[in-house]
């Protein structure tokens, strides 16, 4: 069983319709999914259902990896219904006209049926053709419900969906009314990360109430049981290469939570122990082998980072004996040697500070010049960035990657070194990169 939610635009309530049908049928066994590189909306399906949000992306994998990536987490999570939420437009991607990076592709791959979500407000007529239009787009992508959202009240529903039922011969299943119980909090990289507020496991719960009583939850799973079996070849996500175990030590806090859980798995597979620890709370770095810090907020906790000066020093110790550190966005901005002026590691000797644009927005390509701790020179890989800071002074640096496509710390480079430290702006998925937790494990291990 398994449907696509997918929107006509942005904006239209993807997120808080689809956390919360999880939330509603996550009694019934929910394996949540998104679509695209994003960190925030899986926390927020991986509070709903108890089991851990997973991305599918059709730059980051081939179809035969999304078809692997989908079946490995319903296999690990024993769960009946794979929900994904999709990302923007149906049909958004890379391309104005082609299908990577799209919900569609995803949906294709998957050959999963598609629920249409529509911002309905002053639409009625025009909301069918609308559904027309997804329809005809591509005749491969199997579009067999629709959920109006933003409703005004019970006649305005009725009308938009015996126009779209009509008319266009889908079938409606739900109607969402406008409400100010249904929105969440944003800021500048979007939501606000579940990790963060007790107060959103409140809201998610009463999404899940709206879900029951607005939508046809029945009519949902009939959709998701028309699915039949995933048909196609399927491939590994990452390779494995090393056999010899390490400790990886890995910073998870409000600070820094932003990880593609199949990252973790790779250095799993690669005979990594994983020992969480906190840049904010903890005193010291754990005894580990190697140093991961992923994406997050630093700059939102730039404060409390600073204060905690022992753990600073622990880390700066670490790197000094030439024990391997990777930082990936935000750990990038914590191992500067400030951010916007608050003391941080100073394993790189440039300041980062945030400002009030997007700095890096792109699906990246790079390759890598040099040997370094996490690909070889002559390596090919995919990624993504997103950031509003940027890191001052850091041109005469030495750099691991070349950035084929999107922008990189400064001058279309990235992967900035010191000694065997590694700190970039990209973003990476395991599939998107499958020799990084190889090489990174057998690396941790001959350093």
């Amino acid at each position: 069983m398994r449907v696509v939610l997918a929107g006509t635009g942005s904006a239209v309530g993807k997120t808080t319709i689809a956390t919360g049908i999880m939330k509603a049928l996550s009694g019934r066994g929910v394996q949540p999914f998104k679509v695209g590189p994003d960190y925030i909306d899986p926390s927020y399906h991986t509070m709903a259902t108890g089991n851990t949000s997973r991305n599918l992306d059709s730059f980051f994998m081939t179809e035969a990896q999304i078809r692997e990536a989908f079946t490995r987490a319903m296999k690990l999570s024993g769960s009946r219904m794979g929900i994904i939420e999709g990302v923007r437009g149906l049909y958004e991607g890379i391309s104005p006209i082609g299908d990577t990076g799209s919900t569609a592709s995803v949906a294709k791959a998957l050959d999963a049926p598609v629920v249409l979500i529509i911002n309905s407000r002053s639409l009625v007529k025009s909301a069918a053709a609308m559904v027309l239009g997804f329809r005809s787009l591509d005749r491969e992508v199997k579009i067999e419900g629709v959920i109006l959202n933003q409703v005004k009240n019970r006649r305005h529903y009725l009308k938009t969906r015996r126009a779209v039922e009509e008319l266009t011969g889908t079938a409606v299943i739900g109607g969402i009314p406008r409400s100010s119980e249904l929105e969440v909090e944003q800021r500048h990289l979007g939501l606000v990360p579940a990790v963060e507020r007790d107060t959103i496991a409140a809201q998610i719960e009463k999404w899940g109430l709206a879900m029951e009583e607005y939508i046809d939850l029945e009519a949902l799973q009939d959709i998701m049981s028309s699915a039949g079996k995933i048909r196609g070849e399927r491939e590994p996500l990452w390779q494995r290469g090393n056999r010899k175990r390490v400790r990886i030590g890995v910073a998870i806090d409000e600070a820094f939570n932003f990880y593609y859980q199949e990252n973790i798995e790779a250095l799993e597979d690669n005979a990594a122990s994983v020992v969480p620890f906190s840049p904010i709370h903890d005193e010291e770095l754990p005894d580990v082998d190697a140093v991961y810090i992923g994406g997050g907020y630093p700059e939102i906790f730039a404060a409390e980072l600073e204060s905690n000066t022992s753990m600073r020093k622990s880390i700066q110790r670490f790197h000094a004996d030439g024990r391997p550190i990777f930082g990936e966005c935000g750990g990038l901005m914590y191992l500067m040697s400030s951010i916007d002026e608050r003391e941080m590691c100073g394993v790189f000797p440039h300041p980062a500070e945030m400002t009030g644009r997007v700095q890096g927005l792109s699906y990246v390509i790079s390759e890598a010049v040099m040997d370094n701790l996490i690909t070889e020179a002559g390596d090919k890989f995919r990624g993504h960035e997103f950031h509003y800071s940027r890191v001052l002074g850091a041109s005469g640096g030495k750099f691991a990657f070349r950035v084929l496509r999107g922008r990189g710390i400064v001058d279309s480079l990235d992967g900035i070194t010191s000694g065997s430290s590694l700190a970039s702006y990209i973003h990476i998925h395991a599939a998107s990169c499958p020799q990084f937790a190889a090489n990174f494990t057998r690396n941790a291990w001959e350093f």
